[in-house]
């Protein structure tokens, strides 16, 4: 399998530092707020390379942080009048909640700052020994110029660096881009103890910290969206390997997201919660939506590019229905299978090799499409056998362990909703057109479609 590396700039062989065993760090959201679709996205990604390594047969270690204490969580928990962990407590349900919703498998360790506090004075006093770090009077910098090789990731120049997202601008730095290892106390904040005086970690140590608490000093990759290779992964590079660590083999950035081919921003009016999105949209399309597209690419959130998403996901699943009455069908066949199962192992080639291509999502989809196109000619024509349509789906479920999309349980409609379709299509064969009608049009109103098929009446949620 292939990835591209941001470090590198290249698509880089995955050779994971133990055979087949995989470590994953994937940067986690910071709980003041609501998620939205951004966030969505990069747990959506992350959580597809995560499935495909194991459906690849790896065993994955994955690790996602909550960062539970920094300046957004104390202010708003002081607007709030409520402790700080009390407000990041509140928000992580919220975020599990979405994630749940969206199909993300839980981490296997989703670790805190706020849990690890002795390990991050330790890193830092690390640091103070191999004289990257130095004290002022708000707390302990990083000396960027102490760590020849940073700007690498990012391709940021050291003499051109001006302040960059959360870097503090203090004319006591050494450098402008030196960042915060650990901010002193100030009135009204949580405080740990620590050699240099009581405070709190900065942003960046954190990571640095977890990471190499759960994965080692050394570990396969490190994930997150584009905004975050400057500062915060460069920074991350920076303390980690100037503490002596290889850190992160390979990096991976999704893309950003755009609403409206606009960037998302509460100042535009177009920021769009998950919650948000749920109201309109079912979260499995939403999922669906933010996976359709190559992860580094920008991605354009549109009510009608979610309506196409959510309308073939549906495709899909009316597919997997018919398939699956043909598997549940009494009529014997003799028909042969070979030509289905071939097609089969062709489209499950072609998937492995799409997604072996830095996850080619396209190339992925492309393939279970062409078997969809394939078989539904042979279903129009009656000629796929219970054989041939185990094998297909077969194929569809397995896909989906990857995809995490498709709905493979038929809903159970209630009694009297079935009661109404035997009585409609009791109207139809005593020709009672306008009863049958009557009871199709009751259906509509309470959300049920029904399609009439030479196989039966099959039916589907609006």
């Amino acid at each position: 399998m292939k990835i591209y590396d941001t470090l590198s700039k290249k698509k880089a062989e995955l050779i994971p530092a133990q055979d087949k065993k995989i470590g994953i760090y994937l940067c986690g959201p910071t709980v003041y707020d609501y998620g939205h679709l951004g966030h969505g996205r990069s747990a959506v990604v992350f959580d597809l390379l995560r499935r495909y390594l194991m459906f690849r047969g790896y065993k994955v270690t994955f690790v996602c942080n909550w960062t539970d204490i920094d300046d957004k969580t104390i202010d708003r928990a002081n607007k709030e009048g409520i402790p700080v962990d009390e407000l990041a407590t509140r928000f992580i349900n919220i975020y599990k909640d979405d994630f749940k919703k969206l199909g993300i498998l839980e981490p296997d360790f989703s670790p805190k700052p706020t849990e690890h506090m002795e390990e991050i004075v330790s890193f830092i006093q690390r640091l103070f020994d191999k004289e990257h770090a130095y004290t002022l009077d708000d707390g302990v910098y990083f000396d960027i110029a102490s760590f020849k090789d940073y700007g690498r990731l990012s391709g940021q120049r050291l003499d051109d660096l001006k302040k960059g997202v959360r870097v503090e601008v203090s004319d006591k730095k050494k450098n402008p881009g030196d960042f915060a290892l650990w901010k002193f106390e100030k009135p009204g904040e949580p405080s740990w103890p620590s050699p240099w005086g009581k405070g709190r970690p900065g942003w960046h140590i954190e990571c640095s910290v977890m990471s190499s608490h759960f994965l080692g000093e050394s570990f396969d990759i490190h994930c997150g969206g584009q905004d975050l290779i400057f500062p915060h992964h460069e920074d991350e590079i920076a303390q980690s390997q100037g503490a002596g660590y290889r850190f992160a083999r390979y990096w991976m950035h999704n893309g950003f997201l755009n609403i409206d081919n606009e960037k998302m921003s509460k100042s535009l009016g177009n920021f769009f919660t998950l919650r948000k999105a749920f109201e309109r949209f079912a979260p499995l399309a939403v999922r669906f939506f933010l996976l359709s597209a190559h992860y580094r690419a920008p991605l354009n959130f549109s009510a009608d590019t979610l309506h196409q998403a959510e309308a073939a996901l549906e495709r899909y699943n009316d597919f997997i229905q018919r398939v699956q009455e043909v598997i549940n069908s009494k009529k014997e066949t003799n028909k042969k299978i070979s030509t289905i199962k071939s097609r089969v192992e062709k489209a499950r080639q072609q998937f492995t090799e799409g997604l072996d291509d830095d996850l080619n999502i396209s190339r992925a989809l492309a393939a279970i499409s062409e078997l969809v196109k394939d078989s539904n000619i042979l279903l129009e024509k009656g000629e796929l056998s219970r054989e041939g349509a185990e094998e297909v789906m077969s194929f569809m479920q397995d896909v989906d362990t990857v995809l995490g999309v498709f709905t493979f349980e038929r809903e159970m409609l209630s009694e009297d909703i079935e009661r109404l379709i035997v009585e409609r299509n009791q109207a139809r064969a005593e020709r009672d057109f306008s009863k049958a009608d009557e009871i199709r049009d009751r259906l509509t109103n309470e959300g049920i479609i029904l399609e009439d098929t030479k196989d039966g009446t099959r039916w589907k949620r609006v």
